[in-house]
């Protein structure tokens, strides 16, 4: 049997993965057992920590020389998941390796995109969940992994096996930007599937992901990309240099570099054809929106009454609302509408917000990784790596909107009626208008990372030990560039006459509203993660089935974050960006101690144990212990057997505990109490309420129990795979409850929820003992509840052996989830978002990757289908104007297919042309009114629709 074993040279990371080459394959009917396939690296698997030496996917393939069919022999590498260096043999972990090969092939260029092929990943943060205006569902700018769906916070991003400084931002969700990865250095992807870490950090609850750049690069490379999608829009350009000097073992020592740039243009709205396709109006009037242009004006009931009184009409009827508009029936399309039974109803216009925003935003993004190796002498070297990120987006949502306030004499229709003299005391109209003359409102936000890590490895008295100190810092500044305006002047402008709230403003007006256009930064974050780790790991003693190894590690940690805003902002003055006033000011900072062992117990043929355990104490948190227990049995060549169980831990974060105020807005809700006493009337007591989240200093943390369990197996030459199945549960839940759960629950939660009939001294909340509406609603980081995730990952893989048509190949992974549901509250009955879009997303029953490949000597195809499917709508928007709930809808499968093909035109210069989306699959109808892009749902779906791109590499 041939055996493949890691790299004997030292490693120069915490547990930085090393390729390792396959030895020659051998015919089916050579003597010996044969390995492990595909399935052994993707299937689900258990140990005890979070980086083990495993097999992986990556595969070589051969025939004999006569041209009979050859076993494919899986490439071995030590995978993230263990401290301790071995054969790397099949292991104990769930882990999918994502190579350079198949990122290439998948035509992606960022990490975020790359993530999005994992079907284990589900409600990650993307660009297009933060268009809008102002990303205030979510943190503006941050990519974001999501294992399991069980929360950003809770999926570990590493980079070269240590960790990575936090998007800086205050917000809700914790975790690395992917945009400060530096894509065009990445040698592969290592996706641990299994919960919770006894190497870096038991918050790993879902999983970790660990990007691993390239390493020992001599030369010169070239690399650059263009796309362009069909119908417009969201074009991309890349460019790569990547540079390497020196071998290690020749020269002792190596220096490398890469440094990138991408940009990719906005997408519009009006670039899409399958926006209108929607029928957004037709099937959401009710998320759409009462500000036009030109503005609806809102009458006082005695204003309508006295206008009935005297016959004013619009559209030849007289009146029967009190919001009106002057240009009804003819309003001003695509973006303002005469729509009778929406928003504005039949005496005004309503507002199609999705026809004037962008769908895509407009990026450039700068990545550098530099990394230098030094031999000291054979059993010693040192280390130091690079990373800066600079990621820019400008994200353009919807044209400001204003209350503005005009004299009746301004408006000449109504002030011929007599209006300002019949009611001398109520002459002020108000009129709510975009200020499409002003500009879609634009925030530019940058997103700035930083890494420096030192560190030595080698080998001392028979221990092998390796320690680094990491330095990374991430930057976020959030920059108004346009459509805002300062809010005092410029409803001064409106009851001035300057500004023109019914048609074109004049050029005076014009040129006022372009003085008072507002580009600063208003919002900065800092975060900052300083750490020192070392392990030490050797072979005890022989066992049965091989080496009785032992690893020792510790690590210290210092996380420090602050958050800062404009005088202007905190003011509140700024028309279309709220603020909290001085609570955007934050700086903190805490220590983090750990210290974890590991034991790898070969204890008989075909029988492998690990047993590890770790320690974390976190500053005015408190400490914790978790272990984990993996076990793998091998009772025949074909087939391995694995499963294991662990505990995990994750703290809260900085932002749960001291995290600024953050004012927003609910979705459409009823309110129980207006509704009691107003006879049920929807149309009346439905609103969008305003919601305050708060921080918590004294969260405790949360805490989790997982296990599982797998079989891998080859049972030809041609066919590998591999069924897991994973069970997580977590308690003590950090999360705030929603607001549709609290409104449904006032019973429970009436605490929560603040009305202007309570003289409860609240800013914002004026006492006023008739008005029993809701001021604001309550939304505050606490512990409670419980979730519970469970589900199936399959693999799949055929091959071929070489022929004179080439060779081919498939491979699917997929993964079909069993139970997602959580509590909203202690004692609460469980709700389950699993193929049911419930408060902010969903979880999809089933989603895989399937890749078709062929090749055949310098040419390569391949076909690619990725899948999500379909699954129950939100369903609970409320249709204010006519007191009733949205129809059902059933939200169909999504399938994108995607193919490229490749041509090795020399040694050194590599083609490839792809066209991503090949059928032009438009996002499927959802009615969700969670995220502000209404519609279809922008967490999961790629509104560019089809995609050309063409790419090449040139090596000397």
């Amino acid at each position: 049997m041939n055996r493949i074993f890691a790299r004997p040279e030292p490693l120069s990371g915490a547990c930085n993965a090393v390729a390792t080459m396959a030895a020659p394959s051998h015919p089916r009917n050579a003597r010996g057992p044969r390995p492990h396939g595909l399935a052994a690296a993707l299937g689900l698997t258990v140990s005890l920590t979070l980086l083990s030496p495993l097999t992986v996917l990556a595969q070589t393939t051969g025939a004999s020389a006569e041209g009979d069919p050859a076993p494919r022999k899986l490439e071995r590498v030590e995978v993230t998941g263990s401290a301790i260096k071995r054969l790397a043999d099949e292991g104990a972990l769930p882990v999918q390796v994502i190579t350079r090969q198949d990122i290439t092939k998948a035509g992606v260029t960022t990490a975020a995109e790359l993530l999005a092929t994992v079907s284990a990943a589900s409600k990650g943060l993307t660009d297009g969940v933060s268009i809008g205006t102002g990303g205030v569902k979510d943190q503006m700018g941050l990519n974001s992994a999501n294992l399991r769906g069980l929360g950003t916070s809770s999926t570990l991003v590493l980079l070269n096996g240590r960790r990575m400084a936090n998007f800086a931002s205050p917000g809700d969700d914790q975790g690395v930007d992917l945009n400060n990865i530096p894509a065009a250095a990445i040698e592969r992807v290592e996706v641990l599937l299994d919960g919770a870490s006894a190497l870096y950090g038991t918050d790993a609850i879902g999983g970790v992901v660990n990007f691993i750049t390239r390493k020992d690069f001599q030369g010169v490379q070239l690399d650059a990309y263009g796309g362009f999608s069909g119908e417009g829009g969201a074009g991309k350009r890349t460019g790569t240099v990547s540079a390497g000097y020196g071998d290690v073992a020749r020269d002792g020592f190596n220096l490398f570099g890469v440094l990138d740039f991408q940009r990719t243009d906005a997408l519009r709205t009006s670039q899409r054809d399958f926006i209108a396709d929607l029928k957004i109006p037709e099937r959401l009037p009710h998320l759409l929106s009462g500000v036009t242009y030109p503005g609806n004006i809102r009458l006082t009931s005695d204003q309508r009454d006295y206008l009935q009184s005297v016959n004013f009409t619009i559209n030849g009827k007289p009146i029967v609302n009190r919001t009106i508009n002057l240009s009804a029936p003819n309003c001003q399309p695509p973006h303002t509408l005469y729509l009778p039974n929406g928003i504005g109803g039949e005496d005004a216009c309503t507002y199609d917000y999705m026809r004037d925003l962008e769908l895509y935003p407009k990026t450039e993004k700068t990545g550098f990784l530099g990394r230098g190796v030094v031999k000291i002498n054979d059993n010693h070297q040192a280390f130091v790596e690079y990373a800066y990120s600079r990621a820019r987006s400008w994200y353009v949502g919807t044209s400001n909107r204003i209350n503005a306030e005009l004299d009746v004499s301004k408006i000449p229709a109504l002030d011929a009626t007599g209006l300002g003299d019949a009611l001398p005391d109520d002459r002020s109209i108000e009129v709510r208008t975009r200020m499409i003359e002003g500009g879609n409102r634009a925030s530019q936000l940058t997103s700035t990372g930083s890494r420096v890590v030192v560190g030595m490895n080698g080998s001392v008295g028979g221990w092998d030990y390796d320690w680094g100190y990491n330095h990374s810092v991430n930057r976020v500044s959030d920059r108004d560039v346009r459509g805002y305006f300062p809010e005092d002047q410029t409803l001064q402008a409106y009851a001035d006459g300057l500004l023109n709230p019914f048609g074109p403003s004049s050029a005076e007006g014009l040129a006022l509203l372009k003085s008072l256009n507002i580009n600063e930064e208003v919002r900065r974050a800092r975060g900052v993660m300083d750490s020192l780790d070392a392990k030490i790991t050797r072979s005890l003693t022989r066992l049965e089935g091989g080496d009785l190894a032992v690893a020792v590690g510790g690590e210290f940690r210092r996380e420090r974050s602050s958050s800062a805003a404009s005088d202007l902002l905190i003011s509140d003055n700024i028309l279309g960006d709220g603020s909290p006033g001085d609570a955007q000011f934050t700086n903190n900072s805490r220590k983090v101690w750990a210290a974890y062992g590991e034991l790898l117990a070969p204890f008989a043929k075909g029988w492998e144990a690990q047993f590890s355990i770790r320690h974390d104490r976190y500053q005015r948190i408190g400490a914790t212990t978790n272990p984990k227990v993996g076990l793998r049995w091998t009772p025949m060549p074909d087939l391995t057997l694995r499963a294991s169980a662990g505990t995990g831990f994750r703290a809260p974060s900085m932002d749960e505990l001291y995290r600024p105020t953050k004012v927003t807005f609910s979705s459409i809700l009823p309110d129980p109490v207006c509704m009691a006493e107003n006879d049920n009337d929807l149309s009346f007591c439905a609103d969008s309420w305003e919601t305050r989240t708060y921080s918590n200093a004294k969260l405790k943390p949360e805490k989790s129990r997982q296990f599982s369990i797998g079989v891998l197996t080859d049972p030809s030459p041609f066919l590998s795979v591999g069924v897991d199945y994973w069970n997580i549960q977590k308690r003590n839940l950090i999360s705030t409850i929603g607001d549709d759960v609290i409104l449904s629950n006032l019973d429970k939660y009436e605490p929560l929820v603040h009305r202007y009939s309570e003289d409860e001294g609240l800013p914002g909340c004026d006492y006023d003992a008739t008005d029993t509406s809701i001021c604001f609603i309550e939304l505050r980081k606490e512990n409670r509840g419980r979730e519970k995730a469970s589900g199936l990952d399959l693999t799949l893989q055929l091959r071929s052996n070489a022929n004179e048509w080439g060779r081919f190949s498939a491979k699917l992974v997929g993964t079909w989830t069993l139970t997602s549901k959580r509590q909203t509250g202690d004692g609460d009955p469980y709700i389950s978002n699993l193929g049911r879009f419930v408060t902010d997303g969903v979880v999809q029953r089933w989603r895989h990757r399937l890749n078709l490949d062929w090749s055949r000597g310098d040419w390569s195809l391949n076909l690619a289908n990725t899948f999500y499917s379909g699954y129950t709508d939100q369903n609970s928007a409320i249709d204010t104007d006519t007191g009733t709930v949205v129809a059902k809808n059933k939200v169909k499968a999504y399938s994108l297919w995607d193919l490229s093909g490749g041509w090795d035109a020399t040694k050194a210069l590599s083609l490839r042309a792809g066209i991503k989306n090949l059928f032009d699959t438009a996002p499927p109808f959802s009615n969700q009114a969670y995220f502000f892009i209404s519609g279809y749902d922008p967490s999961y779906t790629d509104p560019r629709g089809r995609f050309f791109y063409l790419s090449g590499s040139y090596r000397f």
